[in-house]
């Protein structure tokens, strides 16, 4: 396989349910909301699609190129941002929400009263040792949201991005442009969920199984998008 769609420590070739799949991670330019997502895949993406191709796009780049990240130093957490982050599980995955910009703007996204409601039925989910019932009642907006890390590529080391706007729109556009199906995925190193499809047909439970060791890098490798190929037998 080329080097074009290596990723250090990533495995290409996954198998699920019997099939075996390719995931191609593609290298971009850092991308910015001066981007259009559109422009983007057609110039990495496009001349490596063959028939039956998937592209999928991390939810990140697709909010970067809206324009959903938003500067650290632009956030002022109200004080009951500063209060509910601290009570917030990080994990070496990502501080989620476990500081007072991304509590933030999670209180801005979802509404106070929801934020609110979900810290109340967390804390009854730790009582009977459950985890994830915040999210669950917070809804994906609340999940969605990405807070600087140490190994974020400059300059989203000091931003919080937000999730996509109308991922569905954002998939269905960049298929029409590329003529393959597209979607968008939130994935990390714990799991994820496809957030827009193209195609509402699409087996998007399959290709979350597919994507779930999170082929792609955001960092130095610059891949926040990739390719989907069934691998087939050569006759």
């Amino acid at each position: 396989m080329s080097e074009l769609f290596e990723n250090k420590g990533k495995q290409l070739i996954i198998e699920k349910d019997g099939k075996r799949y390719q995931r191609l991670p593609i290298k971009t330019h850092v991308i910015t909301k001066e981007d259009d997502i559109c422009d983007v895949v057609e110039k990495y993406a496009k001349e490596h699609i063959l028939e039956n191709d998937i592209v999928f796009i991390s939810e990140k780049a697709v909010a970067c190129s809206q324009g959903r990240a938003i500067p650290m130093a632009e956030i002022k957490p109200r004080k009951l941002a500063v209060f509910l982050s601290k009570y917030v599980t990080k994990t070496k995955h990502g501080i989620g929400l476990g500081i007072p910009e991304t509590m933030e703007m999670a209180l801005r996204e979802c509404g106070t009263l929801r934020v609110l409601f979900a810290a109340v039925i967390s804390v009854i989910g730790k009582l009977f040792k459950q985890s994830g019932w915040f999210y669950h009642v917070a809804g994906s907006k609340a999940s969605s949201i990405d807070g600087p890390t140490p190994n974020t590529i400059p300059p989203y080391n000091q931003y919080v991005v937000l999730g996509p706007k109308d991922p569905d729109k954002a998939a269905a556009a960049v298929a029409q442009r590329i003529g393959c199906n597209c979607v968008i995925v939130d994935i990390n190193d714990l799991g994820g969920k496809i957030l827009g499809a193209s195609d509402k047909s699409l087996p998007c439970d399959t290709l979350v199984g597919v994507l779930s060791d999170n082929p792609l890098g955001q960092d130095s490798q610059q891949t926040p998008m990739g390719i989907i190929r069934e691998v087939t037998e050569e006759k």
